[in-house]
């Protein structure tokens, strides 16, 4: 068969992201451009500023993708962009523009959904390493600031079906992070700065507990017959604990002394973010990510010897999280279980992984209709 050449395109969230991936497995080009500094003064993503960023950088980015593969528009086979989930407007910028593109250029479309994008970040760069078939069943754990989700993968035909197994019930791991983040006066995004600052604070010096699952969700939508069998996360009420701290340790005035002189410095180092913490703020940051890990780890771990699976996978941002990795890999050994992540570049929002996730479909013919729209809740199946 002739190669195959995928143009990926993402823009789901705070990322204008293109790629070229080659049979699904070599990336050729992969362009990201970020919007951290556009949402860093409001402490998260501002839908709208997201939407009119994209609106800015989707033809340079998909056009420097192009050229750093060392193709043309039409040696393209195929265009694959995000459907969902994400925010709406980032999202139709994507999907609008790959549809005039498929139009224009004649080329097949192919609709890709974000969550199963990670989790083909990992078989990506299995395949780069010569480890074209993974053993079934997998489980996919999908952690980001959008979304934690347990996904049981079985393979059906060639391709793969998931089964929704744990879901977060309220904010996602990667959005604690973010919240905490920005509640200590550490600015946006968190998750990165938190776990820098983890390792100078002693992970024991603040306890924290979390609520276990027992009552059935409240969103009709999410309940499953299996439901007693689920394993499922809340994160809400951790970032409530770091509040109630902070007031009981009155710790105010150094948090916002703190904001004020981070809110000075353009782009600060890690060194100045660590100058301007105590240890109290250290320990309470240790311990913070120190509980979420644990709790991620030890939930998923019990997923997986709950259903008997033979391979785990870890992807999105918070995947990039050197101590989730550590411990993963850790209890993954001691359990004879082996866990796969994607690198840490193509664990944040990425187009290689959309391209990667298209090339199935695109071998099967499964190209998606002219009335393609995005779909900000798109469930994986």
């Amino acid at each position: 068969m002739a190669d195959a050449f995928i143009l990926g395109i993402e823009s789901s969230c705070d990322e204008t992201a293109a790629a070229v991936i080659r049979n699904g497995e070599q990336i050729l080009s992969s362009v990201v451009f970020s919007q951290i500094f556009t949402h860093m003064p409001y402490g998260g993503v501002v839908p709208e500023l997201a939407s009119r960023e994209h609106l800015k950088a989707i033809v340079p980015v998909v056009r420097k993708a192009i050229e750093d593969a060392g193709r043309s528009y039409d040696n393209i086979d195929a265009i694959a962009v995000t459907r969902g989930p994400g925010l709406t407007g980032a999202l139709l910028v994507g999907i609008s523009y790959a549809k005039a593109l498929s139009f224009a250029l004649d080329k097949p479309l192919i609709g890709v959904n974000h969550l199963e994008g990670h989790i083909h970040a990992v078989l990506l760069e299995l395949r780069q390493h010569g480890h074209h078939q993974v053993q079934f069943p997998v489980l996919a754990l999908v952690v980001s600031g959008g979304h934690t989700h347990l996904y049981l993968a079985e393979e059906k035909d060639a391709a793969w079906t998931y089964r929704d197994i744990g879901h977060t019930r309220d904010d996602a791991a990667g959005e604690a992070f973010d919240k905490v983040a920005k509640l200590l006066g550490l600015g946006y995004p968190g998750g990165p700065i938190i776990d820098r600052l983890a390792k100078h604070g002693d992970p024991q010096a603040v306890k924290f507990s979390f609520a276990q699952m027992k009552h059935r969700d409240r969103n009709p939508k999410n309940q499953h017959a299996d439901a007693e069998s689920r394993v499922d996360f809340s994160y809400s009420g951790i970032k409530t604990a770091v509040l109630r701290y902070v007031e009981l340790n009155n710790m105010r005035a150094a948090i916002e002394e703190r904001r004020a002189a981070l809110k000075a410095i353009a782009k600060p180092t890690p060194d100045e973010y660590l100058r301007l913490c105590d240890k109290q703020t250290l320990d309470l940051v240790a311990s913070f990510q120190r509980s979420v890990v644990n709790d991620l780890v030890s939930k998923t771990f019990h997923a997986a010897t709950e259903n008997n699976v033979s391979t785990l996978l870890v992807t999105g941002g918070v995947a990039a999280n050197a101590e989730l990795r550590e411990t993963f890999e850790r209890r993954g050994s001691e359990e004879g279980l082996p866990v796969y992540f994607p690198s840490r570049p193509l664990s944040t929002d990425n187009a290689a992984m959309i391209a990667a996730a298209a090339y199935p479909r695109f071998l099967a013919g499964d190209f998606a209709a002219p009335d393609l729209n995005a779909e900000a809740n798109l469930r994986l199946r």
